[in-house]
């Protein structure tokens, strides 16, 4: 890869990151404050979400503290893991059946999270992040044998 490439990747992987984390973070922020976690409750309960009352608490605090992780890009891997799984579930029982459009309730949203996240997944932090900063060394390393 030339050095232009690697620039645009690193900096792609940053901007992904930073926004992604940003959505997430501000989603779990809302099950906290604006609708609280009985009002998260009760309407995944009135969207058919198995265990409500263990889902919603979970959910809110998957995205509110992953969200912040992507933004630092700390366990990136496994927390864009989690929040990919989140939006899948999210998409097949709710969002599935209401067509692709968010105003009717569709899965636009939760499909670009998801898709989004499972990117991050995929080609973890990058070299600005917490990630590089404690284990890039290794990550290194890895990538050679790959």
């Amino acid at each position: 890869m030339n050095n232009t490439s690697s620039s645009a990747a690193t900096a792609a992987r940053l901007i992904l990151r930073v926004a992604v984390g940003f959505l997430f973070l501000a989603h779990g922020w809302q099950k906290f404050t604006e609708w609280t976690i009985a009002g998260t409750t009760e309407s995944f309960a009135q969207m058919g979400v198995p265990a409500a009352e263990i889902a919603a608490p979970f959910v809110a605090g998957l995205e509110l503290v992953g969200g912040a992780l992507l933004i630092l890009g700390f366990l990136t891997r496994p927390i864009a893991a989690m929040l990919t799984v989140d939006m899948l579930v999210a998409l097949f029982l709710v969002h599935l059946g209401a067509g692709v459009f968010v105003s009717e309730g569709g899965y636009e949203l939760v499909l670009a999270l998801g898709a989004a996240a499972a990117g991050i997944a995929l080609l973890g932090a990058g070299k600005f992040s917490v990630d590089a900063a404690l284990f890039g060394r290794r990550q290194g390393a890895v990538a050679k044998l790959a």
